[in-house]
């Protein structure tokens, strides 16, 4: 070999290869996975194999500034090789079965094995590894076999439809030598996010040059061509890095890696110290003093991470971040609502729900949750009907030239519920939209013409769907004489159209007791489809909450008539603005604020868990697992 490098056609007949795989022909990367998997009790090959990457790591720091790409190439290579081994071990046997093949030791002359755990010993090589060597050119295929290898020895989930609360590799990941390394990590895998660094020519990662000796050649060769061999899923797997695609993938693999990391359950006695991390970290410009040190705790620039989070939300796994640092870090989410371009955060969430055919279910509910948790905040609610956008391209129904970013966010809310309404039926859909807008309700300022036509035309379309129920229901109830089985769906399905209505009926009534003067084009279209409310005056369930609503289409109505016959439009705007400050405040009853705050469910490691991994299933870099064997998560859910 020497200079040369291996190509995948010699991989049957190279020696050396041979030797590792004890002396077994081979004409399959994952045949020889099997053939070591028996030999290595007899041989010690795949132990060998580690202790070779745990020898380079040792000296990794220094030949980065030495430049040494040899040194550093022979590292990623033998590591790569590591974790496509390890890729079909896990697959094919326990946790108790994989570490016995790191305790089987090499039997070759003079050799001398030590009494450490080598499974250990790789877990905490690899994370001090991601922490201590610099990111550059030179560096970047090493720290991405790093981060990814790590994705491997936690994808024993994957093959489990119950969550794995325990293990080897969890005992070694939240409690053993790597525990002192959580902040750091952590930190690391942010800024790896962060700073978004597209993958370095091929030459840095797959073309080596033509220098070095028998195991360089060999590990060139592997790793110029064994992906094209390495198909674990059979025909049709995908292939390397794919720069068209995936031009940031360490930044993908470390995000995906911090997701998984995060959401690993609590024990029994000693909660997740990522968790923990990505709970209380803080912002390096902050210099105050806490009263208590909060464990793992670091700092990191917001800025930067603000700005990423802006960029990125096309993708799940950004959006499940931004969910994630909202919902838990206190400091981040305050940084993040004194923002003045809150814009640049909330546009690319509304895009995520404007295209909710296109997306998933689980990346539409967060996006949601997400705006639930902004709207929690009465400053953000505000804030929001003072930003004035222009030209909106992705917003295709209608032209809008110029609305404001709060007029926005609650057309594109009345639109997903709709859009729930008509095809997906999902009461959790419905119950977070609504409680998105009746936040903002109380701050509703100037809103657009069309926003207001909306508001009031999704309550035609629940007083529509309410008439069909109520008939279907009448019709079924006179049919049941006697009979005490469950109610139809549609029996059921009135009283959640009823809970829908009231809560439309308490949004609106909430804009008119609050700041009724700052909307008239709400009270233009409240007039203009009066009749919409007359069949609800009477209704139990909704009487109390009708009289304010009767109360200012009575008000503004008198004042209309007063104004004279055909009125222009124009003309009926000034009437309504100026009774809108004649309008007596204490004419309209006062009714509880409308407040909802996000709560996740008990055992929220059920939904999380399964979603962060199938986002490694399906936007991993280089990760392809056949979809025969997965337990996790339906592999027809999306």
């Amino acid at each position: 070999m020497g200079a040369n490098t291996s190509q995948v056609s010699d991989l049957s007949d190279n020696p050396s290869l041979k030797a590792l795989v004890a002396n077994t022909h081979m004409e399959q990367f994952c045949l020889m996975c099997h053939i070591m998997f028996e030999n290595n009790p007899r041989t010690g090959n795949f132990s060998a194999l580690v202790r070779i990457f745990l020898g380079r790591t040792k000296e990794l720091k220094i030949s980065t500034e030495c430049q040494d790409q040899l040194f550093i190439w022979q590292a990623h290579n033998a590591l790569f090789m590591i974790r496509c081994l390890l890729k079909v071990f896990i697959r094919e046997m326990s946790e108790e079965e994989l570490h016995l093949q790191f305790s089987y030791q090499e039997r070759a002359p003079g050799f001398r094995g030590g009494d450490e755990d080598l499974l250990e010993e790789l877990l905490s090589n690899l994370v001090h590894l991601i922490v201590e060597v610099p990111l550059l050119d030179i560096t970047y295929s090493i720290l991405f076999e790093a981060v990814t290898t790590l994705l491997v020895f936690f994808s024993y989930q994957l093959f489990h439809k119950d969550i794995l609360r325990d293990g080897i590799i969890y005992q070694h990941i939240m409690k053993g030598r790597c525990l002192c390394l959580t902040s750091r990590l952590v930190k690391t895998l942010l800024y790896n996010f962060i700073r978004q660094e597209k993958c370095p020519p091929a030459t840095h990662i797959f073309e080596p040059k033509a220098e070095g000796g028998l195991l360089y050649g060999l590990a060139s060769g592997v790793a110029s061509g064994l992906w094209s061999v390495f198909t674990l899923g059979g025909a049709g797997s995908k292939a390397g890095v794919d720069q068209e695609h995936n031009p940031l993938p360490l930044s993908n693999q470390s995000l995906l890696l911090l997701l998984v990391l995060a959401n690993l359950t609590d024990g029994p006695d000693w909660p997740n110290p990522y968790r923990q991390a990505i709970t209380c970290f803080r912002n390096t410009q902050d210099t105050s003093s806490l009263p208590v040190e909060q464990p793992h705790t670091f700092q990191i620039n917001f800025n930067s991470l603000y700005t990423a989070l802006c960029e990125q939300q096309r993708s799940d796994q950004a959006t499940l971040l931004l969910y994630t640092l909202l919902h838990q870090n206190a400091n981040m989410r305050t940084y993040m609502l004194s923002r003045t371009d809150m814009d640049n955060l909330v546009l690319p969430i509304l895009e995520i729900l404007y295209h909710v055919e296109e997306r998933n279910s689980h990346h539409v509910y967060m996006a949601l949750i997400i705006l639930l948790i902004l709207t929690e905040d009465d400053a953000f609610n505000r804030s929001i009907h003072e930003v004035v956008l222009k030209n909106i391209s992705w917003y295709t129904e209608r032209s809008l030239t110029e609305i404001s970013l709060g007029s926005l966010l609650i057309l594109v809310v009345i639109r997903t519920i709709q859009f729930n309404m008509t095809r997906t039926r999902d009461k959790y859909l419905h119950t977070n939209c609504l409680a998105a807008l009746a936040n903002m309700s109380a701050q509703f300022r100037c809103l657009h013409q069309y926003a207001a036509q909306r508001i009031i035309s999704l309550f035609a379309l629940l007083s529509k769907k309410h008439n069909k129920v109520l008939e279907q229901a009448t019709q079924s109830l006179r049919g049941r004489q006697g009979d005490n089985t469950a109610l139809p769906d549609y029996a059921q399905d009135l009283n959640v159209i009823e809970e829908v209505i009231r809560m439309m009926l308490e949004i609106i009534n909430s804009c008119l007791c609050n700041s009724l003067h700052h909307n008239p084009n709400l009270v233009y279209a409240l007039l203009y489809k009066r009749e919409l409310f007359e069949q609800f005056r009477t209704h139990p369930s909704f009487q109390d909450i009708m009289q304010n609503l009767d109360t200012v289409i009575g008000f503004f109505s008198q004042r209309l008539e007063q104004a004279g016959s055909d009125l222009s439009v124009e003309r009926v705007q000034e009437v309504i603005m100026k009774g809108a400050q004649a309008l007596p405040k204490n004419r309209l009853k006062t009714f509880p604020e409308l407040k909802f705050k996000y709560v996740e469910e008990d055992q929220p490691e059920d939904f999380f868990i399964p979603y962060v991994w199938s986002l490694v299933f399906n936007s991993g870099v280089g990760l392809h697992w056949s979809p025969h064997g997965i337990e996790l998560f339906s592999m027809d859910s999306g």
